[in-house]
């Protein structure tokens, strides 16, 4: 074989590995990207279970603190904007995060109201809603790990390079607003 050969050998490998790299490169990130859109599904299958158990939740504590209107009406509204439809992960998130400071408000209810904090439904529900709180933080932090991943691999090189031909965007973290990092104030009557 002539050097010619070995130069066309050697060009042809190279070729190959580039392609091969190439390859190998996108389909990581459409896995990422894949792994962030689970991770956001599990998030949505845990807001939605919270979601159902806030209208038991009202339903009960209306039953005892009928004066209490305007924090019920509070934790409603913020369901129905939570609930809304066609919100991207930034609007959806700050929707949470105002029903998440809501609810603390109506569960605070029950300190003013000893025969609420003795009701055995109301226990219930505030045990639900306190695992379901739990679940929704661990999805939050998976998500955010899938999503610290995806644009990682997008923004190093040379990823980078592949992630631009490719068309994948950053992905969006799901963050807590600047209220909700601060401690919150439970007031007993």
């Amino acid at each position: 074989m002539g050097t010619t050969g070995v130069v066309g050998v050697i060009g042809a490998v190279v070729v190959l590995g580039a392609l091969v790299w190439l390859v190998m490169t996108y389909n990581r990130l459409v896995a990422l990207r894949n792994q962030t859109g689970a991770s956001w599904a599990q998030i949505d299958v845990q807001l939605k279970r919270r979601h159902d158990l806030i209208p038991n939740l009202v339903a009960t504590v209306t039953r005892y603190a009928e004066h209490e209107r305007g924090t019920l009406e509070a934790v409603t509204a913020a369901r129905g904007a939570a609930t809304a439809g066609g919100l991207d992960t930034a609007a959806r998130a700050q929707a949470e995060n105002l029903l998440t400071a809501k609810l603390g408000g109506l569960l605070a209810i029950a300190e003013a109201y000893p025969e609420l904090a003795a009701s055995d439904s109301f226990l219930k529900l505030q045990r639900e809603l306190t695992g379901t709180e739990d679940k929704i933080a661990y999805a939050r932090q998976f998500y955010n790990s899938a999503v610290q991943s995806y644009n990682t691999a997008q923004e190093s090189f040379p990823g980078n390079l592949v992630a631009g031909l490719g068309g994948h965007r950053r992905g969006e973290f799901f963050e807590a607003e600047e209220g909700a990092r601060e401690a919150v104030q439970v007031r007993f009557r």
